[in-house]
């Protein structure tokens, strides 16, 4: 089982869903970073449970903990280890999944390839272990801040209710203004009422996340294999519940002709080269061009609804569940943080190799 992301900012996670704690250790973090208890906490807030009427009601303070690797405020280049205790399980809830598999879950594919699971909450493949990516996010953002990069992601669509494409026709930094963490106010109050109209059907929905790179340097990432926008395509698809990624035009691109999707090189500010259009999202063959990265992230409705499903249990007979206990209705106002997280780490790591391609 592989635990560890990254290259040379890495980040090895442990724990899951309703054991003792979930943490990890974060190597490769420049020294001398200053290191910030109370932002790296506030990124856990904004992926914690029990935050609004929206999301699960599972009530974790979720209170982070620092074991090594800082010394007087700052990094000190040494693994940092971190730890978050689980206080609020409700193991109970899943008595009745024990010998069951939960329609589009991981629980038939993780049993058949390990002969053992734990059934409480999906454990290891439950999506609280990404507490640990947002912990080693935080990370990630105070080394990029000083080196003038941030990283900023919002919920774009719920179900058929969208914002237009162009993250730059909104104001981000209202973002967090509302609990459906869109930075359209009108947009947002009605994903939030379709939100609560699914909950009240015992169902889920699923939506869109933007993620938006802004001042990250030429030159990062590789032309071949290590290419800039597959890492960031990678993480993405790596986070619970993602179904797509796109950057740039995307799938919006195909119609177009190059004539007009081609970026024109122009003369930038201080002397450096810029682009016209954005169409290429940042990223011309796999590697920074200096403009702003972003990119889509689509996620799938939460697997576990409130309602009667036909399954099978481990014998392979027909059985029906019903599942019980305390699950969020849409994954994406919890999930912006997890995607700027994975997004910072991936665009850190890059640039610490490409200072090792540099010496």
């Amino acid at each position: 089982m592989r635990n560890t992301f990254g290259n040379i900012f890495t980040l090895t996670t442990y724990g899951e869903s309703h054991g003792t704690a979930v943490g990890g250790v974060v190597d490769g973090m420049p020294a001398g970073i200053d290191i910030d208890l109370d932002f790296i906490q506030r990124e856990l807030d904004r992926r914690r449970p029990g935050q609004s009427a929206i999301t699960t009601s599972r009530n974790e303070a979720d209170r982070v903990e620092l074991l090594s690797g800082v010394f007087e405020g700052k990094s000190t280049g040494c693994p940092i280890g971190f730890e978050v205790r689980n206080t609020n399980q409700h193991s109970s809830d899943y008595d009745n999944m024990r010998d069951l598999f939960r329609p589009s879950h991981a629980d038939y594919t993780y049993s058949s390839k390990y002969g053992v699971r734990d059934h409480r909450g999906g454990g290891r493949s439950s999506a609280r272990v990404t507490i640990a990516r947002c912990v080693g996010g935080a990370l990630a953002k105070l080394a990029l801040r000083q080196l003038g990069v941030s990283v900023q992601a919002y919920t774009s669509q719920v179900g058929d209710i969208a914002l237009q494409r162009d993250y730059r026709l909104y104001d981000l930094s209202q973002t967090e203004t509302n609990a459906v963490r869109c930075p359209d106010a009108a947009k947002a109050e009605a994903m939030e009422r379709l939100i609560a109209s699914v909950k009240a059907e015992g169902d889920t929905i699923g939506g869109v996340i933007t993620c938006v790179v802004k001042g990250c340097p030429v030159g990062i990432g590789e032309p071949e294999f290590g290419k800039l926008h597959a890492a960031l395509g990678g993480a993405m698809l790596g986070i619970n519940a993602v179904k797509g990624f796109e950057y740039g035009e995307g799938f919006d691109g195909v119609t177009a002709r190059g004539s007009q999707q081609n970026d024109v090189f122009v003369p930038g500010a201080d002397g450096k080269i810029a682009t016209r259009t954005n169409h290429s999202g940042g990223i011309q063959g796999g590697i920074s061009n200096g403009e702003d990265i972003y990119f889509r992230v689509a996620f799938k409705p939460v697997a576990t609804i409130l309602q009667p499903q036909q399954t099978v249990d481990k014998a392979g007979q027909p059985t029906e569940l019903t599942a019980r206990g305390r699950h969020d209705p849409c994954v994406l106002p919890r999930a912006v943080p997890v995607v700027e997280a994975m997004a910072a780490m991936v665009v850190l790591d890059y640039i610490l190799l490409d200072r090792t391609v540099r010496l």
